[in-house]
């Protein structure tokens, strides 16, 4: 008869952490050399210097060789918004600084950050971090408060709103609003006025009517007179002001004199003053059709003309190269500066010129012309996206193909999907598997994995049958399809790979000694 003994060879740490399994992650160096192992249930690579690292039981802020530096004390990472990191337990959620000071104790049901600012809560009570000071203050009681973008905080209490940071903490407003410039939009019983970062009026709330209008600008009416105004760090400047009507719509400020469109106006001032306009369209930002009594249709930009107006089209775009769509009897074209045809209305549609090359719409299908209207592709593509780096994506027949300048596929047979990636490269996706090709066009890598990712030509993360690993463009395998995960590390150009430690089980043999008889 025997006995059997069983060692279980695993790391102590392994025990102590994972009680049924543990994940272990081998890190290599960028020439693929194993360098440790490491023990953790994930890890996270938050930025350049900031990692973290989760067992069973504890999170820890991570040193530049992956050891725990310091406990953050929570069960799960929470957010992280550089520089600050938030962690949550059964408690609730904390705070640590990525240089590892605890700010905020994990206690809280929500807390939003700004550069050197944090604003926490637990129930309707408010608390400020300052780390200019190294301080937590107590706000007060509201029904919600929340940092700006310039930094100020917007707190509301009974239908009423309170800047609990600036010099006048108990000054009530109607509205307090918050929008891309640097100056808030104040209401009192007064009127409308603007408070800056610190928190100071820097217009006093007796304007009529005030909206934002883009940047520091606003638009108001005062006393029968419009406004142009602009914030300033002490005192708003009013940039110009008109007793005739101002209009402001869709991003567009039109003035009327005795009732008739005189001008088209910009943040601070007069963008166009003409005579005889009768309709101004904004196509895209700063980018408007102008059109006169006499039928002439110009395309005006913030810094004038683009296309001088002229009486033969009836619709112009936005272009590139000196070359702008325009429209003439339904169909489209191309004008110059000067609203002169530098390639016939002929097609249904155009998109704009891009690498010198611009698709065409005839017959319901698309094509490729260059500059000077010749055809180098005909009308045979349900879509085409514009060209990029030498190549343009085209589709039919519910397929994805790759065109060159010359308009000829690259490949034969077409693809499910093409998406350009960094650098130029291309991933394209065929019955549900994914391959790469690099900026010329070359495939690399055939469609048959589930996940590619190229990071530089001898490290491409690619995952196939759920397992992870690293090859090189030129197909040889660096580190196999035998791990759960992988990252890099950006700033030492380390590899993490993630997989599961199975603890080694060794049998031992040992005989049972026997018993000795009596007299033996």
């Amino acid at each position: 008869m025997y006995r059997l003994k069983l060692s279980l060879v695993v790391l102590i740490s392994c025990l102590s952490v994972f009680p049924s399994f543990c994940q272990t992650w081998e890190l290599y160096n960028s020439q693929y050399q194993l360098q440790s192992r490491l023990v953790y249930q994930s890890i996270f690579l938050l930025s350049e210097s900031v990692k973290i690292g989760k067992t069973d039981s504890s999170l820890f802020l991570l040193n530049s060789q992956y050891q725990p530096s310091v406990n953050l004390e929570g069960d799960e990472l929470y957010q992280y918004l550089e520089p600050w990191i938030l962690v949550k337990n059964q408690k609730g959620i904390g705070a640590f600084h990525e240089y590892g000071q605890k700010v905020l104790p994990l206690e809280f049901e929500e807390i939003e950050t700004y550069l050197n600012l944090l604003l926490a809560r637990k129930g309707n009570e408010y608390w400020i971090y300052d780390r200019g000071k190294d301080k937590s203050s107590f706000l007060g009681e509201f029904d919600q408060a929340k940092i700006t973008h310039n930094g100020q905080v917007i707190a509301q209490k009974s239908g009423k709103f309170f800047l609990p940071l600036s010099p006048n903490p108990s000054q009530g407003y109607l509205q307090l609003s918050d929008n891309e410039g640097d100056y808030l939009l104040a209401q009192t019983e007064t009127g409308f006025g603007l408070i800056n970062m610190e928190g100071r009026t820097i217009l006093e709330p007796i304007i009529d009517s005030l909206i934002h209008t883009r940047g520091d600008f606003y638009y108001g009416y005062d006393e029968d007179q419009y406004l142009l105004i602009e914030g300033h760090p002490i005192r708003a400047n009013v940039r110009y002001n008109s007793f005739h009507k101002i209009t402001y719509e869709n991003d567009l400020m039109l003035e009327y004199i005795h009732g008739k469109l005189r001008r088209v106006m910009e943040e601070d001032g007069i963008l166009l003053d003409a005579v005889g306009m009768t309709e101004v369209n904004r196509i895209e930002r700063d980018i408007y059709q102008v059109r006169f009594r006499d039928q002439k249709l110009g395309l005006l930009g913030k810094q004038g003309w683009l296309v001088q107006p002229t009486d033969s089209l009836e619709g112009i775009f936005n272009g590139k190269g000196g070359l702008f769509p325009a429209q003439k009897n339904g169909l489209f074209g191309f004008v110059n500066q000067r609203g002169e045809w530098k390639i016939e209305p002929e097609y249904q549609e155009v998109s704009t010129f891009s690498e010198s090359i611009a698709a065409f719409k005839h017959g319901g299908f698309w094509g490729l012309m260059d500059s000077r209207g010749s055809i180098l592709s005909s009308a045979q593509w349900n879509e085409i996206k514009g060209f990029s780096q030498n190549f343009a994506l085209a589709s039919k027949d519910q397929k994805w193909f790759l065109l060159d300048k010359s308009g000829h596929s690259i490949f034969e047979d077409g693809f499910d999907q093409i998406s350009r990636t960094d650098g130029g490269y291309f991933l394209f996706s065929k019955n549900g598997k994914i391959g790469l090709a690099n900026a010329q066009g070359k495939l690399l890598l055939e469609a048959e994995y589930d996940f590619v990712q190229r990071e530089k030509s001898d490290l491409i993360i690619v995952r196939k049958n759920e397992k992870m690993g690293v090859i090189s463009e030129s197909g040889d395998v660096k580190l196999p399809l035998d791990y759960e995960e992988i990252s890099i590390d950006q700033t030492t150009q380390q590899i993490l790979a993630r997989g599961t430690y199975q603890p080694i089980i060794v049998v031992e043999e040992e005989p049972i000694k026997q018993k000795r008889k009596r007299g033996q």
